[in-house]
């Protein structure tokens, strides 16, 4: 089997990669060769197949997607993708990566099979920016898209085009609505939920760290582990299932930033509680106004989709997958 990953580079996508090198198979079948996409050069696992390469390019860029498809991955995760504080603050090169780049890769996949016979599972990260208000409480997974945002917009632009392909027959997609992603490892990124890692993962390190919303405001987040078993899980469900609705709300925990705070408490007490500052910040307070804070994520539990059941989880996640090594 061949396995394309787009944004390999990133956090979750180099946990996903090193995911499918320590598992050898997906869905059964031996994993043969690894294609490894970012505009950074993405580290190869140890262990992984020998036909196995990391590719430093830009996939919106002309040309770029026809020669990653014509090497006819059997699965391509497309994680790669311009953050949703990024692609807000600069219009164009969101659009330009988050949804031309996406279409790029559907036609080339379109065209390829024009060929001969040529059907790869699909598996799409998007995001619950596609989401926009007014919600009910919960948001079920028969809520329409409204997004609010440039980044919602481009997520959202990209799931009709992938039902659309599915519909057609040109790939059989499957579209995965993140969570935030907590506790992210490393630096902060330039996502405006940044801060929800933040918040937890500097005071953990012994380090101040902004917040710029109010402890009411309440957010869906899942791990890093739970998210690379969505899209391990979006590459092999059998998606006969799906219809016409090929983008899923993925489980999680919902909670207000004064509960992420208590489980911090519990797990490394008032000392690290105090290294949180309260900072003025129009710009995310703005974007985070438009996300909802709980979902009722049924399609996709019913599915085999996981996640954690509250906080105190996914700090133990956390501690266990970053803090340890």
């Amino acid at each position: 089997m061949k396995i394309l990953v787009t944004g390999a580079g990133g956090m979750i996508g180099r946990k996903l990669v090193e995911r499918l090198v320590a598992d050898k198979t997906l869905g059964g079948k031996p994993i043969t060769a690894l294609t490894l996409v970012d505009v950074v050069e993405s580290p190869i696992p140890a262990g992984a197949p020998k036909d196995t390469k990391p590719i430093v390019t830009d996939f919106s860029e002309p040309g770029v997607s026809t020669t990653l498809i014509a090497e006819r991955p059997d699965v391509i995760f497309h994680l790669a993708a311009i953050v949703s504080g990024d692609a807000e603050a600069n219009f164009e090169k969101g659009y330009k990566i988050n949804f031309n780049g996406s279409w790029s890769l559907f036609e080339a996949i379109r065209l390829e099979g024009q060929s001969s016979p040529y059907k790869p599972r699909f598996v799409f990260a998007s995001s619950l920016a596609v989401i926009g208000p007014p919600f009910p409480d919960p948001v079920p997974d028969e809520f329409a898209p409204t997004p609010s945002t440039s980044y919602g917009t481009q997520k959202a632009m990209t799931e009709l085009m992938l039902a659309d392909y599915s519909r057609k027959g040109f790939l059989d997609g499957v579209g995965v609505r993140l969570p935030t992603i907590c506790i992210r490892p490393g630096k902060p990124n330039k996502a405006a939920s940044s801060f929800f890692s933040g918040i937890l993962r500097e005071p953990l390190a012994g380090q101040e760290a902004p917040l710029p919303v109010g402890d009411e405001v309440r957010h869906w987040f899942a791990s890093p582990r739970a998210a690379v078993g969505f899209f391990i899980t979006a590459a092999t469900i059998d998606t006969s299932s799906l219809g016409v609705r090929r983008s899923m709300t993925m489980p999680g925990v919902s909670a207000t930033v004064g509960e992420q705070i208590e489980a911090l408490r519990k797990a490394a007490g008032d000392k690290a509680v105090a290294l949180i500052k309260r900072v003025d910040d129009p710009f995310v307070s703005q974007i985070v106004k438009g996300w909802a804070g709980r979902y009722d994520a049924k399609q996709a539990a019913s599915l085999g989709f996981k996640a954690e059941k509250n906080f105190d989880e996914i700090i133990k996640v956390y501690q266990e997958d970053e803090m340890a090594q």
